[in-house]
C-alpha cells in the first residue's frame, strides 16, 4: 500500500515548513513537496503608508535579515524620489550590509547547517544541533558567539541599531562614523576576518573532503542561476547589474528596474510560497528531468555569475572553487562552500571601508521632494537577489508595492532538490532518521529564510484543516484547495 512521510516542521532553517513525501505501493517516492503556511502580506499592508517610511517598516519582515530588506527599500525610495545618493552615504550602507553578511553566514554554517557535517547527518537528533557543536569544539563555539556579538554591537555602533534598522534613508544615511567610532571599529571587523579565514580554512580540511560523495549525490539538480555584478563582471552584493545565467553558462544582464522582462511568478495551491522563473523560457516546470525556466539564487549562484570577486583572500578561493567544480557549478551542497567564499569576503570588505578615509564623511544625505513615481530597490541578500519596487502617487503615498524575496526565488529548486534527495535514499519503504535529516540538509543549503517570503494574496488563499482525534487519527479535512 502507498504511504505518505511527513517531516514537520522542518529543522534548523528560519521560518516553519514541511516536507511531504509520496510513496508508492512499492514504496519507491512517487512525488514530494515542501508546503510553507506562513503568511506575511507586507505587499498590501504597506499600500497607503508614506513611501519614506518602507526602510523602516519593512525590516520588521523578518528579524534574521532586516537589513537586506532595509536596504533593498531605501534604494527603491531613492529611485522613487530619483535622487542619488551621495558617495559616503552608499559606502556606509554598504558597510553595514557587509557586516550583516558575516553575521548571517556565520549563523548558517555553525549554528544551522553545521551540525549535518560536524556531528554527521546520521547522528542522533540530540547532538546533531548547535548544542553539540558547542561540546565538540568548545574553543571554536566561543570564537562564533563573539563574532556574532561584534557582528550585532558593529552595527549597533554605525546605525543605532543592530536589528530592525532605520539609519538608511531615502537621499542617503541619516549618522555619520566618527574618526573615533572607526579606530575602535577596525580591530572587531579584524576579529571577524580572522574567524572567516579560519572558517574555510577548517572546513577545506576537515569537511569538505569528508563528504565529497555526498556533495556529489544529495539534492543534484541542474538550472540557471541569478546574481548582482558590476560592469565588469565583479560581484557586487549593494548594486549593479543583474546577470541571469542558464544552465550551459551563457547569460544576459539587466537594469534592476527592468526585472519584470525577465521575470515572472508561478502560483501553486499547495503553499503560500510564490514561484519565480525565467519568463523567457515561457512556461514554468520542476520536473526533474526536463525542468524549465528554474534559477536559483543565493551563494553558489553568486559564485557563478560572477566574473572574479573584487577581495584578494576570497578572489583565491572562488579561484579554486572552480578548478574543483567548474562554472556554473550545480552541486546543492556547494552552496555551503560558497557561503564561506562570502564570509570572507565580506569580513574582506568591511575592513576594507572602515580604511577608507571618506567613511567619515558628513556628505551623507540629499533632499528629497514627493512625486508620482515607481521605484526599484535591489541588493543580494545572504540568501539571494532581493527586489523591492514600490509605486506612488503624487504626494508620495505607496499605491502598489511588489517584493521578489531570494527564498520565493529558490522555492522551485529547494522543492527538487529535496525531491531528487527523496528519490535517491528512499527504496522499497525503507527510510530511518538519518535518511530524513539527508531530505532536510537539501533544504539547509540554500539557508531559506521563509519568515522573509511574501506569499500570494490575490483573495483565494488555500486553507486545509485536518482534524484528528487524540490518537492523531485523521477524523476529516476541510479545505477550498
Amino acid at each position: 500500500m502507498s504511504e505518505t512521510i511527513v517531516i514537520q516542521p522542518v529543522t534548523r532553517i528560519e521560518g516553519h515548513a514541511k516536507i511531504v513525501i509520496q510513496l508508492d505501493d512499492s514504496g519507491n517516492v512517487q512525488d514530494t513537496r515542501v508546503s510553507v503556511i506562513e503568511l506575511r502580506g507586507f505587499e498590501k499592508f504597506c499600500i497607503g503608508k508614506p513611501v519614506e517610511e518602507l526602510p523602516r517598516i519593512v525590516t520588521s519582515i523578518c528579524g534574521v535579515c532586516p537589513w537586506s530588506h532595509h536596504l533593498a527599500s531605501a534604494k527603491a525610495c531613492d529611485a522613487v524620489f530619483g535622487v542619488d545618493i551621495p558617495s559616503a552615504a552608499a559606502k556606509l550602507r554598504q558597510l553595514c550590509n557587509s557586516i550583516a553578511y558575516t553575521e548571517e553566514h556565520i549563523l548558517h554554517f555553525y549554528f544551522l547547517a553545521g551540525a549535518d557535517f560536524v556531528m554527521g547527518p546520521d547522528a542522533d537528533y540530540s547532538v546533531r544541533n548547535v548544542i553539540g557543536i558547542v561540546n565538540k569544539l568548545p574553543d571554536v563555539a566561543k570564537r562564533v558567539v563573539r563574532c556574532r556579538w561584534l557582528g550585532g554591537h558593529m552595527l549597533e555602533m554605525i546605525s543605532g541599531k543592530s536589528i530592525h534598522p532605520v539609519a538608511a534613508v531615502p537621499g542617503g544615511f541619516s549618522k555619520p562614523l566618527s574618526k573615533k567610532e572607526v579606530e575602535e571599529l577596525k580591530p572587531m571587523a579584524q576579529e571577524i576576518l580572522e574567524l572567516a579565514k579560519f572558517s574555510i580554512d577548517y572546513a577545506k580540511k576537515n569537511i569538505f573532503p569528508q563528504y565529497l560523495d555526498t556533495v556529489k549525490t544529495l539534492g543534484v539538480i541542474e538550472t540557471g542561476f541569478l546574481g548582482t555584478v558590476k560592469k565588469d563582471g565583479a560581484l557586487d552584493l549593494y548594486d549593479g547589474l543583474l546577470r541571469m545565467m542558464t544552465a550551459d553558462g551563457k547569460y544576459e544582464e539587466f537594469t534592476y528596474d527592468r526585472y519584470t522582462d525577465y521575470i515572472a511568478e508561478h502560483v501553486e495551491p499547495w503553499t503560500y510560497l510564490k514561484f519565480p522563473y525565467m519568463k523567457k523560457a515561457g512556461a514554468f516546470s520542476m520536473n526533474l528531468s526536463s525542468p524549465n525556466g528554474i534559477y536559483r539564487v543565493n551563494s553558489l549562484a553568486r559564485m557563478n555569475v560572477c566574473d572574479y570577486i573584487p577581495t584578494p583572500l576570497a578572489q583565491i578561493e572562488l579561484e579554486e572553487f572552480r578548478k574543483n567544480f567548474g562554472r556554473p557549478a550545480q552541486l546543492t551542497l556547494l552552496y555551503h562552500w560558497a557561503r564561506l567564499i562570502e564570509l570572507l569576503h565580506n569580513a574582506e570588505k568591511a575592513v576594507e571601508l572602515l580604511n577608507d578615509p571618506e567613511i567619515t564623511s558628513t556628505d551623507i544625505r540629499k533632499s528629497v521632494t514627493p512625486r508620482a513615481s515607481r521605484g526599484v530597490g535591489c541588493v543580494e541578500a545572504p540568501r539571494g537577489t532581493l527586489i523591492h519596487d514600490y509605486e506612488t502617487d503624487a504626494n508620495g503615498i505607496v499605491t502598489d508595492v511588489n517584493l521578489i524575496v531570494a527564498t520565493c526565488q529558490n522555492n522551485a529548486p529547494i522543492n527538487m532538490a529535496v525531491k531528487q534527495t527523496a528519490m535517491s535514499l528512499i527504496k522499497d519503504g525503507k527510510y530511518d532518521e538519518g535518511i530524513l535529516n539527508k531530505v532536510e540538509m537539501a533544504i539547509r543549503a540554500y539557508d531559506p529564510c521563509l519568515s522573509c517570503s511574501t506569499h500570494n494574496m490575490d483573495g483565494s488563499l488555500p486553507v486545509k484543516i485536518e482534524i484528528v482525534d487524540k490518537k492523531m487519527n485523521k477524523i476529516d479535512t476541510i479545505s477550498n484547495l
